[in-house]
């Protein structure tokens, strides 16, 4: 029998469900609430991705991760963003710095 690979879809809702947000889908993308905060959380690429909401997290495999960071820092959104980067059942938050973010 081979080895079972898990969606990302199913990843980022596992690994949000897990931070304690409340995670729903919303049209291709999920919708993670928790308190006062919401982030929208995509697999597409992020010239492919929506531009609403004031947060958003772009899941990636390892190998796509930087690059997906990349592509963020150079496109300069206008909401603050970070990538998980997930290697299997393990996964790592990429942020930019302070100051690439958009004042608020």
């Amino acid at each position: 029998m081979g080895a079972v690979s898990t969606s990302l879809d199913e990843e980022a809702r596992s690994i949000f469900t897990d931070l304690g947000y409340e995670v729903t889908e919303e049209g291709e993308e999920l919708r993670a609430e928790r308190k006062w905060r919401t982030v929208h959380v995509t697999t597409a690429d992020p010239e492919e991705a929506s531009a609403h909401g004031g947060l958003r997290c772009f899941v990636a495999r390892e190998d796509r991760a930087g690059d997906v960071q990349d592509r963020l820092l150079s496109l300069e959104p206008e909401y603050d963003w970070a990538v998980i980067s997930v290697d299997g059942d393990d996964y790592r938050v990429l942020h930019p710095s302070a100051d690439v973010l958009p004042a608020p």
